[in-house]
């Protein structure tokens, strides 16, 4: 049994052959799939897809970095706070910094990402962190922020064994998908020295599509391409991994 911590099944790459690709991963074991927000004009499709899939889709609420801009802000982060009010959600994200894309927005990421941790602490509910070219920038946050209820998941991991190891100071779980499968991935030299019960598996569909379908799009039954590359590294079966891996996923978003 595996779960997909992050996935974006709601995504226009998915219009033609959407219920196909969720039935090739459900005929792969994978019960669960979860639906990281990007900004208010996903939010319908989102529930949607909940509605047709209630018990295998997990909804979060967010506002996504790269849609952080100074025009739409407000409004966006006053949808987030109603859809927090107003439905049950499995955690805030995806949230965090992206310098990669647009540094001129950094200050109001930055507010963007700490308010969106004040609510996922308010609700008791797990963070999924998107970063990219910004691991001072969130990890400087997480600090101000840090307390015993903050937990939740590092999504896409690309950082180094210090970065690991400081993320998973605050609670946070490692989201490993395609990238430990690339030749040029690098956190696969040292994966192994990070213990299993802090990883979760994801694939970030549509993108970020594994080794042999890398350059292609994504979808969640790949997860299991990221499973055996896990196999691997730790030398342990696809089914421990996936077991180990689906109690890790349960236990942060409270599935249980």
């Amino acid at each position: 049994m595996f779960i997909d911590t992050h996935t974006h099944l709601y995504s226009e790459s998915f219009d033609e052959d959407r219920d196909a690709m969720i039935a090739r991963a459900q005929q792969k074991l994978i019960t669960h799939f979860m639906l990281p927000a990007i900004d208010s004009t996903y939010t319908s499709k989102m529930w949607d897809l909940k509605k047709k899939y209630p018990d295998a889709m997990l909804v979060m609420a967010g506002l996504h970095p790269t849609h952080v801009k100074p025009e739409s802000l407000d409004n966006e982060l006053d949808h987030v706070a109603q859809q927090l009010a107003s439905r049950t959600h499995c955690a805030i994200g995806e949230i965090g910094i992206d310098l990669y894309w647009d540094q001129s927005t950094k200050q109001i990421q930055q507010e963007a990402f700490a308010k969106q941790i004040q609510w996922a602490k308010e609700y008791d509910l797990p963070i999924v962190i998107h970063c990219r070219d910004a691991f001072d920038e969130v990890f400087e946050i997480l600090k101000n922020e840090n307390n015993d209820r903050l937990r939740g998941v590092f999504h896409c991991f690309t950082g180094t064994e210090e970065d690991a190891l400081q993320a998973i100071n605050f609670n946070l779980k490692l989201g490993i998908g395609g990238v430990a499968t690339f030749k040029n991935g690098k956190i696969d030299q040292f994966l192994k020295k990070i213990d299993l019960k802090h990883i979760v598996l994801e694939t970030d569909a549509p993108y970020l599509a594994p080794t042999p379908y890398r350059g292609k799009r994504n979808e969640s039954s790949y997860l299991i391409e990221v499973a055996q590359k896990l196999s691997d590294i730790y030398n342990v079966s696809v089914t421990e991994i996936g077991e180990i891996t689906t109690k890790n996923a349960k236990n942060i978003f409270n599935l249980d």
